[in-house]
């Protein structure tokens, strides 16, 4: 809230001062402060329900402020504003968040009408009145009393909006002319002005002429798709239109892989039946061809995570299939002849494409970082460091091992061959960046030996890469490798031996300093200062263990092997039972 005051107060009085403006009129700078309020309060995130609480609380303070209330806390009493009332800018300013406030809501039930499509109604309903609430601003902007800029930003902003209702309704027609309407608007506007206005002017230009080359698409202009898939590589189309653009591609793969059959890989010739495999194995080249034009890294690291995506539901797919003919097979009990199914080959084309994919991305990556790597370090920030890289090196030897065990490729001895280089190359490079940490820690030793193991692989892939040319020549420069290895040897020497020669002279200083406690040392004089310091090492406390003699135990061994004399003669003799003994007993007989 107070950040939104503040806010407030930073733009009310520069609309308040633009009355005194060069055309005689009112003014206010529509774009702009929609824009710092978008940027301000959650749309830097995508948060439009933020955005949306914003202009409730802001339009509330300006009703307040001019006084301008809908009735009281009891009883509402609704109100226009009408030309004769605008004796200020804010009153301009209240129309604006009105529309505003409409058009976030309607943004945030877009994003929610992904999983609950019944918001798409209030989507429009939302939409409309937005579009109703910029009608009213244009209407109010043709008074004498606002200036011709404003009046021109007006009619920009009720034609952008007009045409993204349009747009949400398909009706394409209507949709381009109302965003031609709004992009020649501003382009004269970012002629007149100044350049940081011009600036944010050919930003809106920017933001809908995605949108005037989907329409053009849909009206039936082919040549629109070329542009459309120029935006999608520049990062362009953003927001609305990148479900939308995506769409567009997936359904012109689509009529196309209706005369896709079979597809030719390692020289067999393998029949695609499964559409979503004809669909992803006809965009394959458009989607390298993308990513090899792009130059933004953000650009290529998503157009990376597209493809990738779109293998994995592929490969899903086909493996589907393959669960299905293993039952066929299982239920007809064919004899298996040994070579892999068509349906199974297919499965390791597609699993070969998605692992070339990730090696690719990842050395783009590596590439990058390399780069970061080798630049100077101005802020104290952590930047990139070898570890990183060898990270990703890990992941490539690991991709690279799952293609040498792709099934129905065992025996294909040029493919093994090819795979086995360039596991060397990259071994050569996680090598170098392994040495490369150890040098940081200043583990010399380490370093050249891991340096000698880098110059070892390379020179074992230049003498096995002469036969593969053409397969190899997306591998990085092994001769490269071997010269910055060279160099990085001759540093390693020179900096060992200054850390040799600092290590010789630091001992002399710390041979003064002995840890020996005092009661073990009465026999040697020496000057000891701490011994009167705060901490003087008197005794080791606490004290060490000594070993001192236990309390003997006796184990009695021979009482099993004592044979005791008879005791039968000492032993009393019970007499006979019975009524002769009882009297017997009584009268001594038996005594």
């Amino acid at each position: 809230m107070a950040a939104d005051k503040q806010n407030e107060a930073k733009v009310s009085p520069t609309d308040e001062n633009k009355e005194n403006s060069p055309g005689g009129g009112l003014g206010l700078e529509i774009l702009q402060v929609i824009k710092e309020s978008q940027q301000q309060h959650g749309l830097r995130h995508g948060d439009y329900q933020r955005y949306r609480g914003y202009c409730s609380r802001r339009l509330r303070r300006l009703r307040k402020t001019l006084g301008f209330k809908m009735g009281n806390r009891h009883k509402f009493v609704g109100k226009k504003i009408t030309v004769e009332m605008i004796s200020d800018s804010r009153y301009l300013l209240i129309v604006l968040m009105e529309a505003e406030r409409a058009w976030s809501y309607a943004m945030q039930l877009k994003q929610e009408a992904n999983t609950e499509p019944r918001k798409r109604f209030h989507l429009l309903a939302r939409l409309r009145k937005a579009a109703k609430h910029s009608e009213r601003l244009e209407k109010l902007c043709e008074s004498q009393r606002v200036d011709a800029k404003t009046k021109l930003e007006a009619q920009a902003y009720t034609a952008y909006l007009t045409g993204m209702v349009e747009f949400e309704l398909q009706e394409w027609k209507r949709a381009m002319e109302a965003f031609n309407k709004c992009k020649t608007i501003y382009e004269k506007l970012a002629s007149a002005f100044t350049e940081e206005m011009a600036m944010l002017y050919r930003q809106r230009v920017d933001e809908i002429s995605p949108n005037i080359r989907y329409c053009a698409y849909n009206i039936g202009d082919q040549n629109a798709i070329n542009d459309l898939m120029q935006m999608r590589l520049t990062g362009g189309g953003g927001g609305m239109m990148a479900e939308k653009l995506e769409t567009l591609i997936t359904q012109a793969r689509t009529k196309q892989a209706a005369t896709m059959s079979e597809v030719e890989w390692r020289g067999r010739t393998v029949p695609v039946k499964i559409d979503k495999a004809r669909i992803f194995l006809l965009g394959l080249a458009d989607n390298e061809a993308a990513i090899a034009q792009t130059a933004n890294e953000d650009t290529k690291e998503h157009l990376y995570e597209t493809l990738l995506a779109e293998c994995r539901d592929t490969i899903q797919a086909v493996r589907e299939e393959l669960k299905t003919e293993a039952k066929q097979r299982d239920r007809s009990s064919e004899a298996e002849s040994g070579k892999v199914s068509n349906m199974q080959f297919l499965h390791s084309y597609l699993t070969y494409i998605k692992l070339c994919t990730l090696v690719k991305r990842n050395e783009s990556m590596a590439h990058t970082l390399q780069a970061k790597l080798k630049e100077p370090q101005v802020d104290e920030k952590r930047g990139p460091r070898p570890q990183d890289l060898i990270r990703l090196y890990d992941i490539i030897l690991q991709s690279l091992a799952e293609l040498s065990t792709l099934q129905g490729l065992e025996d294909d001895h040029t493919f093994q061959k090819e795979v086995s280089l360039k596991t060397l190359v990259y071994k050569a490079y996680r090598c170098f960046f392994i040495a490369q940490s150890y040098v940081l820690v200043k583990k010399w030793s380490e370093a050249l030996v891991l340096y000698e193991r880098v110059l070892k692989y390379a020179k074992e892939v230049q003498s096995k890469a002469k036969g593969f040319n053409n397969s190899l020549k997306d591998l990085p420069d092994v001769q490269e490798l071997i010269a910055e290895v060279n160099a990085e040897k001759y540093s390693l020497q020179a900096a060992a031996i200054l850390d040799t020669d600092e290590a010789v002279e630091a001992p002399t200083q710390s041979q003064v300093k002995d840890i020996t406690p005092l009661c073990d040392r009465l026999d040697t004089f020496r000057l000891d200062s701490t011994l009167v310091g705060k901490q003087p090492n008197l005794v080791n406390f606490p004290p060490d263990f000594q070993p001192i003699p236990c309390k003997p135990l006796f184990f009695d061994l021979a009482l099993n092997h004592v044979a005791f004399p008879p005791l039968d003669d000492k032993v009393e003799q019970k007499g006979k039972g019975g009524l002769t003994g009882y009297f017997k007993n009584i009268f001594g007989f038996g005594s």
